[in-house]
């Protein structure tokens, strides 16, 4: 074997052992820059040579490090996402049928508040049905778009508008006889014009979401 050779790799195979000795000494040297002297420090053996993060813990430095997001998915509970399901379905048609129920509710109030005022029979009559045209007019293209549930939900918003049901507002200005002809209609639907209201009650989710909308848009 060349002799030059032989003494470049003794040459070269000890620079790298002293090498490696001076990186060892500097890992097992910590940073302590910045850390109080109160803080007891980490004892460092022959093997720690790896540098790591770490962070002061009752007056001790402790290895730390930082994880990246770990997103965890679990299957919905069937009976929660029912319950979901019915409140977003119930939100929804609040949204939708609501500012119908307040304008409406406004303009029964105003036409109970006129009507009070009104005793002959014909006058109350007559007077009746220039505000049913008013009413027609504005409500009937959005209201024949709305579906059997959105219905049932603008008739529990129009008695908590008006303090009065449906069939009992129906009946004040149409008469008893219309009132059921029309109570008949809505049952083959399913539906019933003496829909409650109690906000404290069984409407109690309703009422949390108007006064969400009525934060909302100041309504």
């Amino acid at each position: 074997m060349n002799p030059v050779r032989n003494i470049s790799l003794h040459k070269l195979a000890v620079s790298a052992f002293v090498l490696f000795l001076g990186t060892t000494a500097l890992a097992q040297t910590p940073d302590t820059t910045g850390i109080p002297p109160t803080v007891k420090q980490p004892e460092l053996g022959p093997n720690d040579t790896i540098v790591v993060h770490a962070m002061i813990i009752n007056n001790e430095l402790v290895p730390s490090g930082f994880m990246d997001w770990c997103w965890i998915k679990a299957p919905y509970p069937k009976e929660k996402l029912r319950k979901r399901q019915e409140w977003t379905r119930l939100r929804n048609a609040i949204y939708v049928t609501y500012p119908y129920a307040k304008r409406a509710g406004a303009i029964m109030n105003d036409m109970n508040a006129k009507l009070a005022n009104i005793t002959d029979k014909e006058a109350r009559k007559k007077y009746i049905k220039s505000r049913e045209g008013e009413l027609k007019k504005e409500f009937t293209k959005p209201l024949s778009d709305l579906s059997v549930y959105q219905g049932k939900v603008l008739m529990k918003l129009i008695n908590r508008q008006t303090g009065n049901n449906c069939y009992e507002i129906i009946k004040e200005y149409k008469g008893g006889f219309t009132a059921r002809c029309y109570q008949t209609v809505a049952f083959f639907f399913s539906s019933n014009l003496k829909q409650p209201y109690n906000a404290q009650g069984d409407e109690r989710e309703m009422e949390s979401i108007v006064l969400e909308m009525e934060r909302m848009y100041r309504l």
